[in-house]
């Protein structure tokens, strides 16, 4: 983001948000809780970053060239991203999604000019996997390059170069506690080298939605999936791949839809934040995260930072829509901060210590 405030292209304003502690989470807590703002980017997303970050990247290294077309496969929020850094660059952009992810994601993808290719959702295995397919499309024209967010390193420079050194600036260097979901994994693994460089003790958090297995792999190496599946988008993977193996991480967190729910219609009622389900499951880590580990030695106050990585108005057809809740059966009434609380400061077994070193494999 220019220093001045003003821009002459869109993806010059990707960056340099505002860093935002949630008054009523804090308060029961007795700690702060804070959410980078992520929204504030002009795709609404975390995921503007790595996509400015891999293509002004592979500019640079000669791999995209002027007339080129990007290709990617990505779960909606990636694909944003790329549709606006390609347009403000100069590039087409060949986006490929799963069927499922919200029409809002599909919706803002074709409004940025992008060609939204649509395929059936489908196990990594399987060859039609829209990761797979991408780099099919990308192989089959020698004028297309394809971003490849899982593996391309760039993702993660995006936050170690920036994400990690704005929230270490922001709170003062007094962040005590990281919290992230991990999709590519590149926000994890940039932000937590960062931080885990300008302070050892910083304690770093994977929050991982039920039925994805980076839980059970950083315990055990192994990828199994937990019981259950999340309608939260854009998070959780079932394999090693070299964003996240960048990363540093102490501890693993996985929490039920039902309390991403709870989290993210209490801070919508009593702080006026809306919260997209990806960021709901961060801050309810976070949350949780705040009360396991209590004020720091001498009662100072620990001060946890996760993102608010998306915008909420792409979560309505979902995590704030009673009947969609009704039908994986979660009831909104029947759950409250209060019971929530509650279960988080009586349950100690909620989080586990990573003790499987993946860096290696």
């Amino acid at each position: 983001m220019p220093l001045n405030g003003h821009a002459n292209k869109l993806s010059e304003i990707i960056g340099n948000t505002d860093l935002l502690t949630i008054p009523s989470l804090s308060r029961l807590a007795q700690c702060d809780i804070s959410v980078k703002c992520e929204f504030q980017n002009p795709g609404g997303t975390v995921k503007d970053r790595a996509a400015l970050q891999m293509v002004l990247s592979a500019m640079e290294s000669g791999l995209l060239k002027p007339g080129m077309t990007i290709v990617e496969g990505t779960a909606g929020n990636t694909g944003i991203g790329l549709a606006i850094v390609a347009k403000s660059l100069g590039f087409g952009l060949k986006v490929v999604m799963p069927r499922g992810q919200t029409k809002e994601k599909e919706q803002m993808i074709a409004l940025h000019g992008a060609e939204l290719i649509l395929v059936d959702a489908c196990p990594f295995s399987n060859p039609n996997h829209f990761y797979h397919t991408a780099k099919r499309i990308a192989d089959e024209n020698p004028t297309f390059w394809w971003a490849n967010q899982f593996e391309n390193t760039a993702n993660a420079d995006a936050h170690y170069l920036h994400t990690g050194p704005e929230i270490f600036q922001q709170t003062n260097g007094e962040v005590s506690i990281f919290v992230t979901a991990a999709g590519t994994g590149g926000t994890i693994g940039g932000v937590t080298k960062y931080l885990k460089e300008k302070n050892a003790d910083i304690n770093t958090i994977c929050v991982d939605p039920n039925g994805s297995g980076i839980y059970n792999f950083l315990q055990s190496g192994t990828y199994t999936a937990t019981s259950g599946g999340s309608f939260t988008e854009g998070v959780g993977i079932m394999r090693l791949v070299n964003n996240f193996r960048a990363a540093f991480v102490d501890h693993t967190i996985t929490l039920p839809d039902s309390d991403i729910v709870t989290i993210a219609n209490y801070v919508r009622e009593q702080d006026a934040l809306i919260l997209g389900s990806s960021s709901a499951l961060n801050v309810t880590a976070a949350f949780y995260a705040a009360i396991k580990f209590g004020p720091l030695s001498g009662g100072k106050k620990q001060h946890v930072v996760t993102l608010a990585c998306d915008l909420g108005e792409r979560s309505v057809s979902k995590l704030y829509n009673k009947a969609f809740l009704e039908s994986k059966e979660i009831f909104v009434e029947n759950d409250t901060i209060e019971k929530l609380m509650a279960r988080f400061t009586q349950n100690d077994d909620i989080l586990k210590s990573v003790t499987f070193d993946y860096k290696n494999l």
